[in-house]
């Protein structure tokens, strides 16, 4: 009795109810991640690869402008093989029939290119029948179908002596012409109207209409005399050449009345010869001409536009020997 009586006041001690309660420290952390964004490596991918699109653009411009028109020429022709085939795309297998046509790997059936490349004797086995010796050796007589103004052989110097020759010719023809209608001040205002171009077959050299100038009068076959001063011009660049040469005639898509006639196939016809014939008049062999033809308005200079005036012209080529 007497230790709880001791023990009561002590449990009613003042000092010991006013000691102050210790609590526990908070602490709260708040972590802001508003430029963890602008720190990552996201936008180095992508600007690695803007500039390495960047690089590679302006090496394609570079490389473009470096190269002269005929190598750029013979880069495109590259990517069109299929135009120099010696199989038209109607008479693969399986078109003519049964058991008709001929095969993807038939050597008439693929590019110049191809044949240069030996592409022929790793495709088709020699057990077979597959291509001859000939094939894949780069001979040029395999390759005739291919242009020879663009052949790899000429621009290393391997090429054939009439391609050499051809080239020299054409080169010259090419300069001299451009150089006399240039310095001529009676072409001041229709030397743009002659193209000069490369292709598969020679040198075409084309004389084209515009709006103020036609080379015949609408719907005839008699040569103006602005035509007839350039074309005479024309045919004394050509007349030293030894190669054949092939002309044929374009009209526009305008027709002639529903009771007449004639038609654009007999007036492109008839320009084409009344071409050759003056020709022949300023001093070309007769033997010269190879072909003489008219196309109408089915070969567009202006596909967007078949009436538009430069889609009447005519086109002299100048054939590789």
């Amino acid at each position: 009795m007497a230790t709880a009586a001791n023990a009561a006041p002590a449990a009613t001690d003042p000092a010991a109810a006013a000691s102050p309660v210790v609590r526990p420290i908070i602490r709260k952390i708040i972590v802001e991640e508003g430029h963890a964004g602008a720190h990552g490596g996201a936008w180095k991918i992508a600007l690695a690869d803007m500039m390495t699109a960047m690089m590679a653009f302006f090496l394609l411009m570079w490389l473009l402008g470096a190269n002269n028109e005929d190598k750029r020429r013979s880069v495109a022709d590259y990517f069109r093989p299929s135009s120099h085939s010696q199989i038209v795309f109607g008479e693969m297998a399986g078109s003519n029939g049964l058991f008709g046509g001929k095969s993807i790997i038939d050597p008439d059936g693929f590019p110049f290119s191809a044949k240069q490349t030996a592409m022929l004797e790793r495709l088709t086995p020699k057990a077979q029948g597959g291509p001859g010796e000939s094939f894949g050796s780069s001979q040029e007589e395999n390759n005739k179908d291919g242009p020879s103004e663009q052949d790899p052989g000429k621009e290393s110097g391997t090429g054939t002596p009439s391609q050499k020759q051809d080239k020299e010719n054409f080169d010259k023809v090419e300069k001299d012409l451009k150089q006399k209608l240039s310095e001529s001040q009676q072409f001041e205002k229709i030397k743009d109207q002659v193209s000069i171009t490369r292709e598969k077959d020679g040198l075409r050299i084309e004389v084209i209409d515009k709006a103020d100038f036609a080379m015949y009068a609408s719907g005839g076959a008699v040569m103006s005399n602005k035509a007839a001063a350039l074309m005479a011009e024309v045919t004394q660049s050509l007349k030293p050449l030894p190669n054949k040469l092939s002309i044929r005639g374009h009209t526009d898509s305008m027709g002639f009345a529903p009771d007449s006639m004639r038609n654009n196939w007999s007036l492109s016809t008839e320009r084409a010869d009344a071409t050759r014939q003056f020709m022949q008049s300023q001093g070309i062999n007769a033997n010269r001409f190879s072909r003489i033809e008219g196309v109408a308005d089915t070969n567009p200079k202006v596909p967007s536009n078949p009436a538009d005036p430069r889609n009447r012209r005519v086109s002299i080529t100048v054939l590789n020997q």
